[in-house]
């Protein structure tokens, strides 16, 4: 009897030793994966300034950037007036949309939910598209194209309540409102001139080459408002990843919750793609990356996901240059490329209807 116990206790203590090595692990990879990519992150800004039209070498571009003095000044302009904001704005987009995306999987329980994928960019390429019919301008562009991507997350969320809130509800209304407002944009195209079709589709295409420091100021300063935000709640949605029910069992508000995340997405998605056009998968596939590497606890997934998404970016912006050297692709072709093979995949991971 008592080797029984003895054995028993051993077993136990062997796997109490094993779920603390797993914990530990886990705590490290969660620690070591955003550092990792971070790294590669600012790699990749150094690379996306060095590459274009004129290849630059990573000493001109340090030294213009560290040392502005012994610096030609056309190597000054190339850098800081062109270079530089692009190679920002990758990053900050990024960060915009690996973040959003995260969030938007986990309160609609669903590892294929994006801003893409849910209409954000069919909204704003609609309220571009009548923007230069018009004739309003970039700053008419930028605003119709913004105000149409947040009416499309707030229908959706409209939608959703109408359900309870149920996910796949508000999952299937923005896979709804994007086939409607793409027609919508394929309507007053047909009815537009030659000049003003091409100005559409170079928009919808997604580009970064418009960039200005003002529109990276924006950006930047709605993402640094926006993510902090998002990562406050970063318990609560994980608490939501075990139902609405028990979640609310546990002090989570779920209905506040969601409506509070559902607006800093829709605002920090829409403030990104209405100065950049349709840019899609990396809200899909930068959350995705991080789930697989950290897991879903929000605290790290999030950060983890933001940091994909800058990486995921960056790294599309230097290959549209490097393709065919002197010609620039809309980065989202680039994007596009890369994310229909992972779309496929992720649908093929799908085992019925498991997140």
């Amino acid at each position: 009897m008592s080797s029984q116990k003895a054995d028993h206790k051993a077993e136990l203590a062997a796997d109490t030793q094993s779920i603390r090595k797993e914990y530990k692990r886990g705590v490290k990879i969660r620690f070591v994966f955003p550092i990792v990519m971070l790294v590669l992150c600012a790699c990749s800004l150094v690379v996306d300034i060095m590459t274009g039209p004129a290849m630059l070498s990573w000493n001109e571009v340090l030294a213009c950037l560290f040392q502005l003095g012994e610096v030609p000044v056309n190597t000054q302009v190339v850098v800081l007036g062109m270079r530089l904001p692009i190679a920002l704005m990758a990053l900050v987009v990024g960060c915009a949309l690996g973040s959003s995306g995260a969030v938007m999987q986990t309160i609609l329980v669903n590892p294929l939910a994006s801003p893409y994928t849910l209409g954000v960019g069919a909204g704003a390429a609609f309220g571009a598209s009548i923007a230069i019919v018009v004739g309003l301008g970039s700053v008419g562009t930028s605003s119709l194209a913004f105000l149409f991507s947040m009416l499309i997350c707030l229908l959706i969320y409209w939608m959703g309540r109408q359900r309870g809130m149920a996910a796949n509800s508000m999952v299937l209304s923005g896979i709804a409102l994007l086939f409607l407002f793409q027609a919508l944009q394929a309507l007053v195209q047909y009815g537009s001139s030659e000049t003003q079709n091409q100005a559409i589709v170079f928009w919808s295409f997604g580009s970064l080459q418009k960039t200005t420091w003002l529109k990276l100021a924006i950006t930047a300063t709605c993402t640094l408002i926006c993510v902090p935000l998002l990562l406050k709640d970063s318990w609560k949605y994980t608490a939501l990843l075990l139902g609405d029910e028990k979640a609310e069992s546990l002090g989570v508000k779920v209905g506040r919750v969601k409506l509070r995340a559902f607006l800093l997405i829709s605002l920090i998605s829409a403030t990104a793609v209405c100065f950049t056009g349709t840019i899609g998968f990396v809200g899909l596939a930068g959350p995705h990356i991080a789930r697989m590497v950290v897991g879903e606890d929000q605290r790290s997934y999030i950060v983890s996901s933001a940091i994909c998404g800058m990486t995921i970016l960056s790294v599309a912006s230097i290959i549209s240059k490097v393709i065919i050297p002197g010609i620039i692709y809309p980065i989202g072709i680039i994007t596009s490329i890369i994310g229909v093979p992972f779309f496929f995949v992720l649908v093929m991971r799908q085992k019925g209807g498991a997140r």
